[in-house]
C-alpha cells in the first residue's frame, strides 16, 4: 500500500483544524463536521483545545485517497508550541500551509514557512476563507512572493471572492497558463530551459511532470484556494496531495529504522509511543534496539520488547501485528522511551531537530499541600511527554519549578494537571533564566591536615573563562594515577553539580576547571571526603575569578506600517533593543534586531494598539548578553559553600 504522511500547519485562526474536519468529512471518515468554537472537532481532544479553539498537541488521523493511505497530523500553530510543530515536521512527507485570505500572512506563517523550506518539506499553500468578506487573492499572492517565497505557482483563480458565491476555476484551461508554467518550471530544470530557449515543443504532460518533481523536491510551491467551512476547493486540494506528494511503498526487507515523535500515557501510567517507521517493520513480541542521543553527543542504546501495536485507520486506531515502512504506529511495551528516540538503526531519513532549552521559569505548588508528591510525579510524566518542559526539584526549600516557553504553555500545564491528574496548582510570577560566566582566573586549594580542613583530602582548582558555547571543560594538571579512579570520578561529578549554581545562583558555563592539587591518605580517605571538599574549594576559586551574569536574548523581525515605524523604534529603544536600519517594503517597514527576553512579551502585548493590528513580530532565542548592573539572583538550593561556617556545620552534622 502507498502511504503519505502529511501535516497541516498555520497561524492561529487560519482555519487548519476546520480544514482537517472538512477533509475527514470529504473522505467519509466522519459523518458530521465538528466546529472549533463548539469544541467538538475530531483532533482537538484536550479540554483546553476545545475551550480556547487552538491546537496544542499534534493529533494523528488517517483516511484513504485514491487507493493511498494518508496519515494526517493536525499540528499546533501557537507560538508557544512551535517546538511541537517542528517535532511533527520531522516525520512528514509533505505539508499543507493554510493561509487566511482575510487575515493574510501572520507572524507564525513566516516562521512555519521558513522551517518548511529549511527542512525541504514538499508544501502546498492553501488560501482559506475565500468566501469571507475582505478576502484577498491577487494582492495576497504578491505578499506571499514578497514575504514567504517567490517560487509559487497558483493552479486556480477565484471568482466572486469575498462573497458566499466564491468559486475556483482551474487555470490550466486558460490560454496563457501553459506558457506561464513553462517559464516557472524551467527556472529549476536545465533541460526544459534549453528546450524552451531553443523554441522546441514542450508538451503539457512534460510540464506537469516537471512541476510534480519540483514540488516533491521542495523547489516549487503550488497554491490552491478554497473554504474549509463550505468545502470549496477541498477536493481539488486532496487531488493535489495525492498527485504531488511523495508516497512510501512500505515494502522491502531492510533493517528497522524509526523515530518517536509523541508520547502518551494510559490511565495506568503505561507509555504509548507514536513511531514513524522509515524502513523495516515493527512487529509484536519483537525485541527492538532503542538509540538515544545524549547531550554530549554520545549514543545510549538498550533494547525492549513490543507488547502491542496499533495502526491509524480511517479516523480510528486498530490493533495490528505489524507496522510497515512509511507508516505511523502506536507502540506499547517500550518502558523508558522518550520523544526523539530512534527505534532500530539510525538512518539518513531521520531529521535530528535540536530544541533550545526553555528560558522562562516559574515556581509551581499544589494548592492542597498533601498532594505535593503527586504533583511532582505528574510533572515528571508531562516532561516525558513534552521535552520542552523541564522540572526542577528544590529539596532544600521543598519547592518545585518548571521551565517553559510562554504563558500559554503554563496555562496548558495548569489545565492538564487539573483534568488528567485532578490537581489544582498555583504559580509564582514567571521570570527569565540567566547564566553566569567567569570574569577572569581564580585559584583556590585546601591541603589535607591544614587548619580548617576537616576532610582527609587535598584539592586545588584553577578556574578560567572558556570559549563561547564551550560549556564546562574539566581537565587535570595532576597525574591521573595520583588518586584512585573512584576519587577522580567523585571530584569530577561534584564539579558539574556545584556549577549548577554560581555566585548569583545561576548555572555557570563557558568555563575551564583544572584540577591543580590532589592528595589522600589511605585507608582513611573516602570518596565522600572529596565530594564534601570540592564545593568549598571550587566556589572559592570561582569567587576569586568573579562572574558576570548573562540574560537570554531574542532575535526579532518586526513588520509595521510606515506610520508606526518611529513609535516602534522608540519603544524598542526604551527596552534596550538593538536593531539595524529599517528596510522599506511596499507600504511597510521591516526592522531586525535583538531584544532581552525579559521584555519581549511586554513589547508584543502593546504591538496591536500602536499598529492597529497590522504589526507582525517574530522572535526566536538568540543566545545571551552580559548584563551591566543590577544582577538578578536565584536563591541557592543547598547549604551555600561560600558561607564556610554554615556549610561545614551542615556537612559535619550529616557525617
Amino acid at each position: 500500500m502507498n502511504i503519505i504522511n502529511i501535516g497541516i500547519v498555520a497561524h492561529v485562526d487560519a482555519g487548519k483544524t476546520s480544514l482537517t474536519e472538512r477533509i475527514l468529512f470529504e473522505t467519509n471518515v466522519i459523518d458530521e463536521i465538528g466546529k472549533v468554537d463548539e469544541g467538538n472537532t475530531q483532533t482537538d481532544t484536550l479540554e483546553l483545545e476545545k475551550r480556547r479553539g487552538i491546537t496544542i498537541k499534534a493529533s494523528v488521523v488517517s483516511f484513504m485517497l485514491k487507493y493511498k493511505k494518508v496519515n494526517l497530523i493536525d499540528t499546533p500553530g501557537h507560538a508557544d508550541f512551535i517546538a511541537e510543530v517542528e517535532r511533527s515536521f520531522s516525520v512528514l512527507d509533505g505539508a499543507i500551509l493554510v493561509i487566511s485570505a482575510v487575515e493574510g500572512i501572520q507572524a507564525q506563517t513566516k516562521i512555519l514557512m521558513s522551517i518548511l523550506k529549511k527542512l525541504e518539506i514538499p508544501t502546498i499553500l492553501f488560501i482559506n476563507k475565500i468566501d469571507r468578506k475582505g478576502a484577498q487573492s491577487a494582492s495576497l499572492l504578491e505578499k506571499i512572493k514578497g514575504k514567504l517565497t517567490e517560487n509559487i505557482i497558483p493552479l486556480y483563480t477565484v471568482e466572486n471572492i469575498g462573497t458566499k458565491e466564491a468559486q475556483i476555476v482551474a487555470k490550466r484551461f486558460e490560454k496563457d497558463f501553459l506558457e506561464e508554467m513553462i517559464e516557472i518550471v524551467a527556472m529549476n530544470d536545465d533541460v526544459m530551459l534549453e528546450s524552451y530557449v531553443n523554441g522546441e515543443k514542450i508538451s503539457e504532460s512534460m510540464v506537469f511532470g516537471a512541476l510534480r518533481k519540483q514540488v516533491r523536491e521542495a523547489k516549487l510551491y503550488p497554491v490552491f484556494f478554497g473554504s474549509a467551512m463550505t468545502g470549496i476547493g477541498v477536493q481539488e486540494l486532496l487531488e493535489g496531495v495525492a498527485d504531488m506528494f511523495p508516497a512510501n511503498h512500505g515494502g522491502g526487507d531492510t533493517p528497522l529504522s524509526g523515530v518517536v515523535f509523541k508520547i502518551e500515557r494510559e490511565p495506568s501510567g503505561e507509555k504509548i509511543a507514536y513511531v514513524r517507521v522509515y524502513s523495516g517493520s515493527l512487529n509484536v513480541r519483537d525485541y527492538v534496539n532503542i538509540n538515544r542521543k545524549k547531550l554530549e553527543g554520545e549514543i545510549e542504546t538498550y533494547s525492549d520488547k513490543i507488547k502491542k501495536l496499533q495502526l491509524f485507520q480511517e479516523g480510528s486506531c486498530v490493533q495490528s501485528q505489524k507496522v510497515v515502512a512509511g507508516d505511523f504506529g502506536k507502540v506499547w511495551g517500550l518502558r523508558n522511551i522518550r520523544i526523539g528516540d530512534v527505534v532500530g538503526e539510525w538512518s539518513d531519513h531521520i531529521v535530528d531537530i535540536r530544541f533550545v532549552s526553555p528560558q522562562l521559569e516559574t515556581r509551581i505548588e499544589a494548592i492542597h499541600k498533601e498532594k505535593s508528591h503527586q504533583l511532582y510525579q505528574a510533572l515528571q510524566y508531562l516532561a516525558e511527554e513534552d521535552p520542552l518542559i523541564q522540572v526542577i526539584k528544590d529539596d532544600f526549600h521543598h519547592e518545585l519549578y518548571i521551565r517553559l516557553f510562554g504563558e500559554v504553555q503554563k496555562e496548558v500545564v495548569e489545565n492538564t494537571l487539573k483534568e488528567q491528574y485532578h490537581l489544582e496548582v498555583s504559580f509564582s510570577e514567571t521570570r527569565i533564566v540567566c547564566i553566569e560566566k567567569p570574569k577572569g582566573t581564580g585559584l583556590a586549594y585546601e591541603i589535607m591536615g591544614a587548619p580548617g580542613n576537616p576532610f582527609y583530602a587535598t584539592i586545588g582548582f584553577r578556574i578560567e573563562p572558556g570559549k563561547i558555547g564551550s560549556g564546562v571543560t574539566y581537565q587535570l594538571e595532576v597525574e591521573l594515577g595520583s588518586l584512585p579512579l573512584s576519587f577522580h570520578k567523585a571530584i569530577e561529578d561534584t564539579v558539574y553539580e556545584v556549577l549548577q549554581q554560581g555566585l548569583y545562583g545561576w548555572e555557570v558555563t563557558d568555563i575551564v576547571i583544572t584540577l591543580t592539587h590532589s592528595g589522600y591518605a589511605s585507608p582513611v580517605t573516602t570518596a565522600a571526603d572529596f565530594r564534601n571538599l570540592v564545593p568549598l574549594v571550587l566556589m572559592e576559586a570561582l569567587q576569586n575569578a568573579g562572574t558576570n551574569v548573562y540574560e537570554p536574548m531574542n532575535e526579532f523581525e518586526l513588520t509595521v506600517p510606515v506610520g508606526s515605524i518611529s513609535t516602534a523604534m522608540f519603544k524598542l529603544s526604551a527596552l534596550q533593543a538593538e536593531f539595524e536600519e529599517p528596510i522599506a517594503s511596499e507600504e511597510m517597514f521591516i526592522l531586525k534586531g535583538t531584544l532581552p527576553m525579559a521584555v519581549t512579551d511586554k513589547f508584543k502585548r502593546g504591538l496591536n494598539s500602536f499598529t492597529e493590528g497590522e504589526g507582525i513580530f517574530m522572535t526566536k532565542p538568540f543566545g545571551y548578553k552580559k548584563m551591566e548592573n543590577d544582577y538578578p539572583t536565584r536563591k541557592r538550593v543547598d547549604y551555600n559553600p561560600l558561607n564556610r561556617k554554615e556549610y561545614l556545620m551542615h556537612v559535619m552534622r550529616t557525617i
